[in-house]
């Protein structure tokens, strides 16, 4: 089992998983970089599309909607994102003003959701959580007071050497108002761009994956551009020391969206300690 996907784009979309793969029911994940003055044609399908600026400035535009970024962020290091969300049976055109990159997130719907519409940097919320060394902040970009049919998306950044993600928590059984049952992507960067992390993605020892077989108890050292697919476990993450790092996190959720989770008993102490 590896959850881990390293990626080195290219060009246009490169995919990282499709719905289906890595027990991802509701996520499909991808990149779309583009040269300044090239452009990207797409049609959401089935599914409903949040792209999430990682760099740089954009117009889009499709049937009777047009958006245009032309005061992007260079990096998720300089400043807060723009996120376009586009509903079902949608066509549209991303053409690049300089060079851009946007993250791709697509869950499959059954139902129309809000009309195409740019999330803008004052749009999101932020918020800081932990204490110690397990500080770090988050964008929230959309949640459920956004008309989405399974997303809730934000961003964290983890101060050099801390932890996020911690106390160890999860959110794939649906119990609530106490967890709820949210696959989760997680796409990393850093800062200098050469920095690392490690993620874990584990069931307490004697209990098996229900979404895998046998034990699932991984750790990755992950870069710049990788990816883990997180549909169920314990997910804490830790930076090295001497770089910032960035996550984009994209939950989706079947039953319910919101940053409702549990904590690993063994570890649930930290919090109060």
């Amino acid at each position: 089992m590896n959850l881990r996907i390293p990626l080195k784009p290219v060009q246009g979309y490169n995919k990282v998983f499709d719905v289906g793969e890595y027990a991802m029911r509701l996520t499909k994940f991808g990149l779309i970089k583009l040269a300044k003055g090239t452009r990207y044609d797409g049609d959401t399908g089935e599914t409903e599309v949040a792209l999430v600026l990682i760099g740089g400035n954009f117009s889009a535009a499709g049937d009777g909607w047009s958006f245009t970024v032309a005061d992007g962020r260079t990096s998720p290091f300089t400043g807060k994102p723009h996120c376009l969300y586009l509903p079902r049976h949608t066509k549209y055109a991303i053409e690049a003003i300089s060079d851009v990159e946007l993250a791709y997130n697509g869950s499959p719907v059954t139902r129309d959701t809000a009309r195409p519409a740019l999330i803008q940097p004052a749009d999101t919320r932020h918020i800081e959580l932990g204490k110690d060394n397990w500080t770090r902040t988050s964008e929230i970009i959309l949640d459920e007071k956004f008309d989405s049919e399974h997303f809730y998306i934000g961003e964290g950044m983890i101060p050099s050497g801390n932890w996020s993600g911690y106390p160890s928590h999860r959110h794939d059984v649906n119990n609530p108002p106490t967890e709820l049952d949210m696959e989760e992507t997680y796409f990393y960067l850093f800062d200098p761009p050469t920095g690392f992390g490690f993620q874990s993605v584990y069931e307490p020892d004697g209990v098996k994956a229900e979404k895998f077989e046998g034990q699932l108890n991984e750790a990755y050292r992950v870069q710049s551009y990788d990816t883990v697919a997180i549909a169920e476990g314990y997910h804490p993450l830790v930076g090295a020391p001497g770089y910032s790092m960035y996550y984009l996190w994209t939950m989706a959720g079947d039953k319910g969206r919101g940053l409702i989770s549990s904590m690993d008993p063994q570890h649930a102490w930290v919090k109060n300690g």
